[in-house]
């Protein structure tokens, strides 16, 4: 290790931050500089990677978690010869560039997740790491090693003081995942303030006590951080790594650095001063010494040889190993059987359950057809019915564990199935309550925001949970999580209904689906065909039965609520149609003329009904239609109490109707 030219490369990226966030007059220069020193470090000497192979299923990851730091990640990947040029840090922040003010997954080459909120990156990291631990597990052999990567991801004082980065924490000491390597760049500063105004807490300690190895350094010393990386990345003892490294918030201008002003762009007027006492050059911004290029071209060109050294083993792996290395290609394509739904079985005639125990029979028909799957539960799989029978229980002794035990810990669930995705090798899913989505909304949004193709399944969807109460009774959730652009929600009508809705989220490879399912047992709709049922929750929304007459009125409804709007046009004449909406966004993908061949708009007498909240059913009845619903909440009653007394029964629709 040169220390004198890990040094000159730390200062031009102090220089290329200041530069980017003093042009656009926005940013946060505080972690950019102060853990210069770090990344310095990291991209230069201690992480695997190959610019010219940024998805090589073998680099090491990095996740920046303080994600308003963001100068960082772009400063590094442009030095270390990422395709982020000197264009790219020129337009930091800018419209249409490729450095954003936050990292975004698949914006940016060298860009492992989209990390907005704080602590959601440590969740992600944890994601990759149980990734690369099943992956190792799995798809290793005596002969090849193809996985044995480490995952790298820098933090500091506020994503230790969220929760998701607290319940991460606690998943990846429990289940010793030994291959992640935490740096924590404790600057001792918050945005408002320093620290000691919030926080308190032993840090060390903390991480001890979670099963964690840590070890505290100065955040500033090349020579420390290379061998606190280094004696991390060769302890594989069963427990995660985390490195806290003392640090200066805004290092290297002196008249915010240490203080809270150094957080954001608040040193920006100073970075004329502050470049000369780095050594920059004044008459040249966004500057690159030829010896730093030159310093990171020979890494290039030896990660290069690593790359293909790699590749060669790569290759020897999978000629030995043809069914292996076909199950990783499919899924690193996120291929789906084309006859999938055919491999799920028909439910028999008499099938009379909650939709919840239809999608584990489902969940585990499909992960035999698509062994990439792999399923956790909030401490709630009696409940979620998402257990993989032969899958075997993830954990320290057993990595190859298809069901993942995320104790309660609704947030870093999300989180980490994000991280899974992220790595793209399994299709992970995550289950609770679905009362309790919003414990991990903000992780759903990301996947969202990324095109994450996490399926969540929540179960126990409507007041018909009964008993329980209105703490526990979601009548606004699913409408929710209906908002959130790029998630499709689909909330199916009986066990048919069901199957297609899981492998409609198998087949979504561009987004996440949440699947909303019944405690309460619903009659399968028999007088519709099995692939009537299944391929209408493909399109959104189906007539689920005809009219017989010239059409006077349409009944439209999902989830539990659609056997009422079929018995009760059973009872309203033969010019009623009942349309089955499962899942809004897929059927607002549909052609307009499909659209209008469920939906006619001559005919405007339309009746809704949904055990929820009713405002987002009014696109679909229109200004004379009528919507039953629930605009308040629950009551603690037996299921079906619950349901009759709020409204929700077949006669309250052929009231309305009438």
């Amino acid at each position: 290790m040169s220390t004198t030219q890990l040094a000159q490369a730390a200062n031009e990226a102090r220089g290329l931050a200041m530069d980017a966030i003093h042009a656009c007059n926005s940013g946060h220069l505080g972690l950019p500089l102060g853990s210069a020193e770090i990344g310095a470090v990291l991209f230069g000497e201690s992480m695997r990677y190959c610019p010219d192979a940024p998805k090589w299923l073998n680099r090491d990851r990095f996740i920046l978690s303080a994600g308003h730091g963001s100068m960082f990640i772009y400063s590094w990947l442009h030095l270390s010869g990422f395709a982020v040029s000197r264009e790219d840090v020129k337009n930091f922040r800018q419209l249409h560039s490729i450095t954003p003010g936050h990292p975004e997954f698949r914006e940016t080459p060298g860009v492992e997740a989209t990390t907005g909120p704080l602590g959601q990156g440590v969740g992600n990291a944890v994601g990759y790491a149980l990734s690369g631990k099943r992956a190792a597990a799995h798809f290793n052999t005596a002969d090849h090693t193809i996985f044995d990567q480490h995952i790298f991801a820098l933090m500091g004082d506020g994503c230790l003081q969220e929760g998701v980065a607290k319940e991460s924490i606690a998943f990846a000491g429990h289940n010793g995942l030994d291959n992640l390597i935490l740096i924590y760049d404790s600057n001792d500063v918050t945005l408002d303030a320093m620290a000691v105004v919030s926080q308190s807490e032993d840090a060390e300690a903390y991480f001890i006590s979670q099963n964690w190895d840590a070890v505290t350094i100065d955040g500033h010393d090349l020579a420390a951080i290379a061998a606190a990386l280094e004696k991390a990345k060769a302890n594989d003892n069963g427990r995660p790594k985390v490195i806290i490294a003392k640090t200066i918030i805004g290092k290297g201008i002196p008249e915010v650095a240490g203080s809270a002003k150094g957080h954001g762009e608040g040193g920006a007027k100073f970075v004329d001063a502050a470049r000369a006492g780095l050594g920059l050059p004044a008459d040249e911004h966004f500057y690159v010494s030829p010896e730093t290029q030159a310093f990171f071209a020979a890494k290039t060109a030896a990660s290069k040889q690593i790359f293909a050294a790699w590749q060669a083993n790569y290759d020897a792996w999978a000629k030995a190993n043809p069914a292996l290395a076909d199950e990783l290609t499919n899924g690193l394509a996120n291929a789906v059987p084309t006859d999938l739904s055919e491999q799920v079985p028909a439910f028999a005639a008499d099938y009379n359950d909650a939709t919840r125990s239809a999608g584990g029979t489902i969940l585990n028909a499909i992960a035999k057809a698509m062994p990439q799957i792999i399923t956790g539960s909030a401490d709630l799989y009696g409940s979620t019915k998402n257990y993989l029978k032969d899958g075997g229980d993830f954990s320290k002794a057993n990595p190859l564990g298809r069901n993942i035990w995320f104790g309660i810990r609704e947030h870093a669930m999300g989180a980490i199935c994000n991280g899974i995705a992220y790595d793209g090798i399994f299709r992970p899913s995550g289950a609770t309550f679905l009362v309790f989505a919003d414990y991990l909304r903000g992780s759903i949004r990301l996947a969202a925001l990324a095109g994450l193709p996490v399926t969540y399944i929540f179960t126990h969807d409507s007041i018909g949970v009964g008993e329980d109460g209105p703490t526990h009774q979601p009548v606004e959730t699913v409408s929710g999580l209906r908002v959130i652009p790029n998630l499709d929600v689909i909330r199916p009508g009986d066990a048919e209904e069901t199957a297609g809705a899981f492998v409609t989220a198998m087949r979504r490879t561009d987004g996440p689906t949440a699947l909303i399912l019944t405690r309460q047992a619903i009659p399968l709709m028999n007088e519709l065909s099995v692939e009537t049922r299944r391929e209408g929750v493909f399109k959104g929304g189906y007539i689920a039965k005809k009219e017989s007459a010239a059409l006077t009125t349409i009944l439209l409804a999902c989830g539990s609520e659609l056997q009422h709007a079929m018995a009760a046009a059973a009872e309203l004449g033969a010019g009623v149609r009942v349309v089955s909406m499962p899942c809004f966004e897929l059927f607002d993908r549909q052609s307009a003329e499909y659209r209008e061949s469920i939906l006619p708009a001559a005919c405007t007498k339309r009746i809704a009904i949904e055990a929820g909240v009713t405002g987002l059913w009014w696109k679909y009845v229109g200004t004379q239609g009528k919507v039953l619903g629930i605009d308040r909440f629950g009551m603690s009653a037996p299921g079906n109490t619950a349901m009759q007394e709020l409204g929700m029964t077949k006669d309250h629709v052929i009231a309305a109707a009438k």
